[in-house]
């Protein structure tokens, strides 16, 4: 997708209406969805956001960008995420997502139009509730990472709306060990779980415009 078409088409994207759970879901293992509005409610998660950031690279074709967490011991050790993170007292979902994108890629707040939120996406093993943000860049960032970032994934989109980088991976997860888990496979890289989710969504938002 060229870059000047993905701008070409922001009013659409940011229009359209989303796919929500059913999007989601398309990326989750068959036990992820037993799991009730009713049970998210009563763990009172903590709010996160995250930036799905959009931008042209040398060949002016679209890119977005993940990071594979540096490893430590916690839930999310060396997964493959969006920049983000938990927010902080007195602190808005969007402004969030733009100080943890700052902190762990060095991405400045003034190069980054925000082109909308997308649905909440509940991560059960930290009791997170998510809100990712879709957002662009007009020109490829001079990105920093900080030492939570082991390495940067520069996807194209094309390859996201690409049918074939969908697979399945058998794993072991917070629900059970050994489970076929739906996932994106992006230069080799497997992505699953809230960020699957996440792009799942993105992946039917940008199929309306292509």
């Amino acid at each position: 997708m060229n870059f000047s078409e993905f701008t070409a088409h922001i009013s659409t994207l940011t229009n359209t209406k989303l796919g929500g759970r059913v999007s989601q879901f398309k990326l989750v293992p068959e036990l992820r969805i037993k799991i009730s509005e009713e049970k998210i409610k009563a763990a009172n998660p903590r709010e996160a956001s995250v930036l799905a950031l959009f931008y042209p690279d040398a060949h002016k074709q679209t890119r977005f960008l993940l990071t594979q967490r540096a490893s430590y011991n916690g839930t999310h050790s060396a997964q493959i995420s969006f920049p983000g993170g938990k927010t902080e007292p007195n602190e808005t979902l969007k402004e969030t997502a733009l100080r943890e994108a700052e902190e762990e890629i060095g991405l400045r707040n003034n190069n980054v139009t925000i082109i909308r939120s997308l649905s909440p996406t509940y991560i059960p093993p930290s009791n997170f509730m998510v809100t990712p943000f879709m957002g662009f860049s007009e020109t490829r960032p001079k990105f920093k990472p900080n030492h939570e970032v082991s390495e940067l994934i520069e996807v194209l989109a094309e390859d996201l709306i690409n049918d074939s980088n969908l697979s399945s991976v058998s794993m072991k997860t917070s629900y059970m060990d050994k489970i076929d888990v739906p996932c994106f496979t992006f230069n080799s890289h497997i992505v699953w779980g809230a960020t699957a989710m996440i792009l799942s969504e993105i992946k039917d938002l940008l199929k309306e415009v292509h």
